[in-house]
This record gives C-alpha cells, structure tokens and sequence, in this order.
C-alpha cells in the first residue's frame, strides 16, 4: 500500500510488523482487515474525502483490530460465544489499537489512532468504549463501523458461519439509525453492490 503522504508511508511501514504478527495469531483477522481498508477506501471516496482524510482512513481501517494482539488467546480465538466476562475483555481491543498506533508518535498517529479507538461506536450511543452518538463519531470511524460489520457477517469465523450478501444487507438495514449512520448505509449499499468485496 503506497500513500501520498510520506507521513502515512511511515506510519504504515512502521507498523506493519505487527499486522504480520496480529496474522500469525490469527490469520482471519488480518485478511479481514486489508479488505476492511479496501471497502473503507471505496466508500471514503464516494464521500468525496480529501486525500489526508482518505489515507487516514485507510491507515486506520488497515489497523482498526491491532488491538487484539494484546487479548488472550483463549478469548480471541475461542470457537463459541462469549460469556460477558470474556466480552468485555474483547472490547478492550479497540483502546489496545488506540494506544499501539498512537505509541508510535509518527506524524498522522493520532487522529488514526482516535478512529480506531471509536470504531465500535454505535450511532444511537449504545456503542463502546465512549457511547458517542451522530456525528460526536468521527465520519470515518462510522465508515470503518460499516464495513466492518458487512465483512465480520460475510465471512466463516469461528463463532459463526458466513451469511450471504442479502442476509448481511438485511441484518444491517435493520441496524441502520442504532448502529450505523443511515447516510453512510446509504452510499455503502450502493459502492457494495459493484465491489469485488460483495459476498456471494
């Protein structure tokens, strides 16, 4: 991945190792992060996003679950549900990327690491680690919340098998306004339908 601003080459390179690292404890999520970036990009643009903001985007979407590198591995890769200790240990992943980005001190470190911190924010408030609400969550923090959730569904884990591109599209218009900002739902369902993303 090449960026225009050679603050985000650094920050990417630099960081990098530990995507490799987070893939030899679990290789799912870091396939499930480059395609995350992927969408992110696709649905940035669409939002007509500048050139920093759209490699912010990026750099975060890449590293938006870093952070699990620090979660135990009976949590991260247990093949069932959490119970609701084990939940709110995996929540903890988000403030883990915030901090591993932001330990950096790179040029461009904080403000990625603040959308990583919020990607989990839900649009009504119910969301984790700060409840923000609307637009209190950075635009594209709600972008990354999009397509993560549509790729999390489409895809086989552990925990759940891979729904099809009309089951996920269902779950998430149904989430639209709680969970996910309708506008951005909106421009999402339209980049999706032509992504090589889409889910059979």
């Amino acid at each position: 991945m090449e960026f225009q601003n050679e603050s985000f080459n650094a920050l990417y390179t630099y960081t990098k190792a530990l995507s490799v690292a987070l893939g030899y404890r679990d290789e799912l999520t870091r396939l499930h992060s480059a395609r995350v970036s992927d969408l992110s990009a696709a649905v940035g643009m669409r939002c007509s996003l500048d050139d920093s903001e759209l490699e912010e985007l990026k750099i975060a979407a890449s590293f938006h679950d870093i952070g699990k590198i620090g979660i135990p591995d009976n949590i991260l890769l247990k093949p069932g549900s959490f119970n609701d200790a084990e939940w709110a240990v995996m929540k903890t992943h988000s403030v883990i990327g915030e901090k591993i980005i932001a330990a950096t001190e790179l040029e461009g470190s904080q403000r990625a690491s603040k959308l990583i911190r919020h990607h989990h924010e839900r649009f009504d408030g119910a969301g984790y680690p700060d409840r923000l609400a609307g637009e209190r969550i950075p635009l594209c923090a709600r972008i990354i919340t999009i397509t993560d959730n549509y790729d999390a569904m489409a895809m086989t884990r552990k925990y759940h098998t891979a729904k099809s591109h009309a089951e996920v599209m269902e779950v998430m218009r149904n989430e639209t306004g709680k969970k996910h900002d309708p506008e951005l739902m909106a421009i999402f369902s339209e980049v999706i339908e032509s992504s090589p993303l889409r889910a059979a």
